[in-house]
Order: C-alpha cells, then sequence, then structure tokens
C-alpha cells in the first residue's frame, strides 16, 4: 500500500491517532476549519492552531434522499459539538433513518479511504461513527 494523505487540510493522520485541528483565534476563542487571515467573530487576525476532541455529541442532522448523480444515498449529514467546536460530517457505519440517529447522539470520530490514484496514494475522509 501507498501512502495515506488526508481529503480535507484539517484532518491530520501522521500521528497514529487521527483528529482533526482548527485554528483559534487568539483573541475570542473562535474556530475555524479553513484558513483565516481575520476572524469572522472579532476581525483579530491572530490565531493558533488546536486539537479537536475525537468524541461529541449530535446536535443536528438531516438524512439526505436525494443528492447529485453518482452520490449514492441515503446518507446522514449532521454536526457534531466536539466539546464546543461545531463539526459538520456525514455520520457513518449507522443505519440512514430515524430509528438509528438521534441529536444527543454520542459519536466517535472515523477515518476511511476514499479513493487512490495511480500511485496508491489514498485519499482518507472522515466522518462520526456511534460511540457504542
Amino acid at each position: 500500500m501507498g501512502e495515506q494523505i488526508p481529503l480535507v487540510d484539517y484532518l491530520v493522520l501522521d500521528d497514529g491517532n487521527p483528529h482533526l485541528r482548527a485554528q483559534e483565534c487568539v483573541n475570542c476563542g473562535a474556530r475555524f476549519f479553513d484558513r483565516r487571515n481575520a476572524c469572522a467573530s472579532c476581525f483579530a487576525s491572530e490565531f493558533t492552531t488546536v486539537s479537536i476532541p475525537t468524541e461529541g455529541t449530535v446536535r443536528a442532522f438531516t438524512i439526505v434522499t436525494f443528492a447529485a448523480p453518482g452520490i449514492p444515498t441515503p446518507f446522514v449529514a449532521s454536526v457534531v459539538d466536539c466539546d464546543g467546536t461545531q463539526v459538520r460530517a456525514n455520520l457513518v457505519n449507522v443505519e440512514p433513518d430515524p430509528e438509528h440517529v438521534h441529536d444527543g447522539m454520542k459519536v466517535r470520530l472515523a477515518t476511511f479511504p476514499i479513493g487512490a490514484d495511480s500511485a496508491g496514494t489514498e485519499a482518507i475522509g472522515f466522518g462520526f461513527e456511534p460511540a457504542i
């Protein structure tokens, strides 16, 4: 098998303990997963990198039944609260129906291969799965 690379910059794989990292505003503590020149909350421009907890609680979700061609449905899109940081991600390894998914559900970060290129480099994505 070849190298593994994260699908998004804020997914960290290289330490054997996959987790997410965010940019935290030094002034107000707001957290962002994308690159920022200024804080959207207070307009400060200094950030520090922080690791996000790998476990959280589902705060909102929707079961998606229609999507662009080639996207398998149904799937569960969610907002997970990881100790105060809101993470938007799909729920994986769970039946996409209201009998198996609910607000307040405890979940943990899960990684999985998305695909590989001709050199064997594998892209790794993430979602959240039930924390049993």
